[in-house]
């Protein structure tokens, strides 16, 4: 099997030690991973150190097309890097290819969006000349999650690169290729060795190096509230920047007017996709009693239809990212005391999945707000119900978490819906739809425990830049 090691520099770079990649469909490996650690960090660190100097000088222009010519070869091998993402995250095809085609327009989106950043002129006064420069701040690190790796890293590096910063990615220990796979084909579009470096390895290991390392000027993480922690006081220890994208507990709020067709599948979509392992899946669904029962049963009987199976036979519901994956939402689901579960609530009884990380598709109803599975992420295909009967409840019950990065209002009054994005603490307020993060163009990003900084849109060049004030006498 071929190793997958770090690409640094503009090549390969192999590690004392290595780990199996796991294939969470089967339970068998898809190949060694490098162990990259602190030695393989700092290489990494002084390798885009040394490309800034040049690589900040360069025009948006030439870096421009430098982006767009890597969201065409991304476009290009978009089959190749489905596979791989589906193998590597378990994740259905037709997802992994979604996936791809979104990693491209991020590098396609930040390539046009430089062409027009600019700083301001500010009127102060008739003698003085007075404007403003948007400067990159130097090396970006980047350390993503498992769960998007193509997406998280597009996302993060497309917006880093463009604006003159050079960045090192560290890829979940359980899905590095794709990140690998990247790299090298920003390389064969022409983008100058050192600019875009990948360390692989694990977290508490080539994670942690990366973000307390003294060369690093801004970091960005993206994972669970409790690394984010761990991230943002490593990077605060040396007073550098950061962006953290964690966790999410995002309610799904119906209230009588609804359309319950529409509002019935896109719930059902959202906790499927990417087997309700997204930190903005809709995972909570605080629905008016006087509709319920009805709506409950239209989302369960969608659940129960889903198909189930490896990534790369392409069915609704692949498997968890891993065992341990498979572990924490069983015991989760088990620790539930006061709701009922209504489907699903264990792994599917078909012996073909019997190797993989499967849990079959589950809601469970009428919990208690204040329990843990009400409370913390579950990361897997978990729908929680509650009921409400007032408005100020339905406000009242999706604000009682911790988290606040995305919500989804279900009405046809107008009025109320305004009321209610302005009323829910989140990032992201959807009406009549349900995006789990939304396009490219969209600032993302969370309240609370859900983190801090915005990374999509145009506000993500804002993140990667820092204002420069001149001031000229005349």
């Amino acid at each position: 099997m071929t190793i997958t090691e770090s690409f640094i520099d503009g090549e390969s770079v192999p590690s004392k030690d290595v780990y199996d990649n796991i294939d969470p469909a089967t339970g068998r490996s898809l190949g060694p991973v490098a162990r990259g650690g602190g030695e393989e960090v700092d290489r990494a660190v002084r390798a885009a150190a040394a490309a800034s100097k040049s690589w900040r000088n360069t025009t948006p222009e030439a870096r421009a097309t430098l982006l767009t010519r890597i969201a065409d070869l991304i476009g290009d091998n978009q089959e190749r890097l489905a596979r791989i993402e589906s193998e590597d995250t378990g994740k259905p095809l037709a997802q992994a290819r979604a996936d791809t085609v979104v990693a491209a327009r991020y590098f396609r989106f930040y390539g046009h969006a430089i062409d027009s950043y600019y700083g301001q002129t500010i009127p102060l006064s008739t003698d003085l000349h007075v404007y403003t420069r948007r400067e990159p701040l130097g090396v970006t690190g980047h350390i993503v999650a498992w769960n998007y790796p193509m997406q998280l890293l597009s996302r993060a590096v497309a917006p880093a690169i463009a604006v003159g910063n050079c960045s090192v990615a560290k890829p979940a220990d359980e899905t590095p290729r794709t990140a690998v796979e990247l790299a090298r084909l920003a390389i064969e579009a022409g983008l100058p060795a050192g600019v875009f470096n990948v360390v692989s390895g694990i977290g508490a290991e080539a994670g942690a190096a990366l973000a307390a390392h003294p060369g690093v000027d801004h970091v960005g993480f993206v994972g669970s509230t409790q690394i984010g922690s761990l991230i943002a006081h490593a990077a605060a220890d040396r007073v550098a920047p950061t962006i953290l994208e964690l966790g999410g507990k995002s309610p799904q709020i119906v209230f009588p007017d609804a359309d319950l067709e529409r509002a019935a599948e896109s719930i059902a979509k959202a906790i499927l996709q990417n087997a309700g392992q997204t930190c903005s899946a809709g995972s909570r669904l605080l629905v008016h009693d006087s509709i319920h029962d009805t709506l409950v049963e239209m989302v369960c009987q969608r659940l129960q239809l889903a198909t189930i199976g490896p990534g790369l036979e392409d069915p609704d519901l692949g498997p968890l990212v891993s065992r341990k994956q498979q572990q924490r939402v069983e015991s989760m689901v088990a620790g539930n005391v006061k709701g009922e579960i209504l489907c699903g609530g264990e792994p599917p009884h078909d012996p073909k999945l019997a190797d993989g990380a499967y849990f079959a598709p589950t809601i469970i109803t009428d919990v208690d707000p204040a329990e843990t599975i009400a409370q913390e992420e579950i990361f897997g295909p978990v729908l929680t119900v509650n009921r409400f009967v007032s408005e100020d409840e339905a406000i009242a019950l999706a604000n009682g978490t911790d988290y606040g990065l995305l919500g989804a209002v279900w009405t046809n009054d107008l009025s109320r819906a305004h009321r209610l994005a302005a009323e829910i603490r989140a990032g992201q307020i959807y009406v009549n739809t349900y995006g789990a993060g939304g396009g490219v163009e969209l600032p993302f990003g969370g309240f609370k425990k859900s983190g801090y900084g915005r990374e999509k849109g145009y506000e993500a060049l804002d993140m990667f830049t820092a204002t420069k004030t001149v001031v000229v006498r005349l």
